[in-house]
């Protein structure tokens, strides 16, 4: 009985061999060789765009997507070859894609600007940039996230979709920079000597590039003091170098030069009211405190 059962078997896997062997060792043919020329392919695209320069990053990932969906047509053309329905089988795939894609629209949407960040390049490794609330230097750009170095050595990962939907300032992307500074002297402070200090210590300083030329002036009468500003160019990497010195020395040649530094004062105003206002001295006013007249002090801002 066994022995039939086994003799049934052999002559259902024969006819099924000599019915679809062909198209099995066909589609196996179709597997080897299309997976050999979607490696091929790969390579040559991936020669292709380090050749037209495109960043290492999205190098690496175009090649793998590349690779992967010429992969899946090869094996959807052998699967076909045997007689498999591809065409629900696609369907499959795709409504599996639409259900992956809903559940992952974060990451995906991370993962699509981290395309657009590559591609466009408003920055690189390496530039300075201010962006989603945070100021430092780039230390890598991947597909779904970028790490930012903070000046005090903080690492900062931020969703690459946080960055393409709001402001990037690439503080580095110019081999030049204008360094703005507000000093403020007196009133009673002879504006014309101190422009001519301000330009000294300019003029002195061989890292502040002669073209553009750097501009002094008045820019506002405050409250308090006559704000001069000071605007020299320098290179970008000697920014903080220069804007650090040129404060410093500001201050101490300002200080050998007697013009003053004003800060923002009170002056109080004592009135006392007997019948009708008396302006008088803050000193008579403390001393007036106990009296039957009420002492007022208003302060006025200098």
């Amino acid at each position: 009985m066994k022995s039939e059962q086994y003799i049934q078997y052999f002559n259902i896997a024969k006819d099924w061999i000599v019915t679809n062997g062909p198209n099995v060792l066909i589609a196996l043919v179709i597997f080897i060789i299309g997976r050999i020329l979607a490696k091929w392919l790969a390579a040559i695209a991936r020669k292709a765009m380090l050749k037209a320069g495109i960043e290492q990053t999205l190098v690496r990932f175009l090649n793998k997507l590349i690779y992967y969906v010429l992969l899946a047509a090869v094996v959807i053309a052998a699967a076909d070859q045997v007689g498999i329905k591809t065409t629900s089988f696609i369907a499959i795939l795709g409504a599996a894609g639409l259900a992956v894609g809903l559940a992952l629209k974060d990451s995906l949407a991370n993962f699509a600007s981290g395309v657009m960040l590559i591609l466009f390049q408003p920055f690189k490794v390496g530039d300075a940039i201010s962006t989603a609330g945070v100021t430092g230097k780039v230390f890598q750009i991947d597909i779904f996230s970028t790490i930012i170095m903070t000046p005090d050595n903080q690492k900062v990962i931020i969703p690459n979709s946080s960055i393409t939907s709001g402001v990037i300032t690439n503080i580095t992307a110019e081999p030049t920079r204008r360094i703005d500074l507000t000093i403020g002297i007196g009133y009673d402070d002879d504006i014309t000597q101190a422009k001519k200090v301000l330009k000294s210590l300019v003029d002195a300083d061989s890292r502040i590039l002669k073209d553009p030329a750097p501009s002094i002036g008045v820019v506002e009468l405050a409250d308090s003091s006559v704000n001069l500003i000071v605007r020299p160019w320098v290179k970008t990497g000697d920014y903080w170098d220069v804007r650090l010195d040129l404060t410093e020395k500001i201050k101490l040649t300002f200080d050998k030069e007697g013009i003053s530094f004003p800060y923002p004062s009170r002056k109080s105003i004592c009135a006392r009211w007997s019948g009708k206002a008396e302006f008088v001295s803050h000193n008579s006013c403390r001393r007036d405190r106990n009296n039957s007249g009420k002492p007022v002090a208003l302060p006025l801002n200098r």
